[in-house]
């Protein structure tokens, strides 16, 4: 248990600090890096939960895809960020009502949190059938058999967003010279090459 504790201080300490670094770093760069560890750190709480396979995705998607998606984005473009910075401070004041209030009402929630008296019962029901599995082994099993249709349904409609979004993005410009390499292997020398007989003396 004192492992444990340490462990999860630990996480819990780096993540809130580096949540905000994320907010208060100048560089952006430097935001998108601490966004990075915040993501590990919280993959860790996941483990210490005893939910590796939410950890393992939170790495896998926001790290290895979302996060460095970020970083490659904020590196290629040239944004000037005094410029962004410049009116920003006259929305201040609504910034701080519309967080007073979303403070307000998370502490209003959380101060009538109650749990139900059956609650352990309840918890204790989807894990009963699968014995010894770990997690991700018994989730696997419910989305490959019970949920097998939806979760094909899902990667389908992932799979038509993907492709929609390349054609939205797909630029064709008729003034640009393209490299056709069938019609190269088809090319003869002799349609392109002409040897002339130049007399001595003569010049080219």
């Amino acid at each position: 248990m004192i492992v444990q504790a340490f462990a999860f201080y630990l996480f819990a300490g780096i993540l809130l600090t580096s949540a905000l670094m994320v907010i208060t770093a100048r560089n952006p760069v430097h935001s998108v890096l601490f966004l990075i560890l915040a993501f590990f750190n919280a993959a860790g709480l996941f483990v210490l939960l005893g939910a590796e396979f939410i950890a393992m995705i939170l790495v896998i998607v926001y790290v290895g895809a979302v996060a460095v998606l970020f970083l490659f984005v904020v590196m290629m473009l040239d944004i000037d960020f005094a410029n962004l910075r410049k009116g920003g401070m006259q929305y201040v004041p609504l910034g701080i009502i519309i967080g007073s209030i979303l403070l307000f009402e998370l502490v209003a929630i959380y101060s009538y949190w109650a749990f139900a008296p059956d609650v352990s019962q309840n918890l204790d029901m989807p894990l009963s059938s699968f014995g010894d599995l770990q997690n991700a082994e018994a989730l696997g099993m419910v989305l490959y058999t019970d949920y097998i249709f939806a979760f094909q349904m899902s990667g389908l409609i992932l799979f038509v967003a993907m492709v929609g979004s390349i054609v939205l993005t797909l630029r064709k410009r008729p003034n640009i010279r393209k490299q056709i390499v069938s019609s190269q292997h088809a090319r003869k020398a002799s349609d392109v090459l002409e040897v002339k007989k130049v007399t001595s003396g003569t010049g080219g």
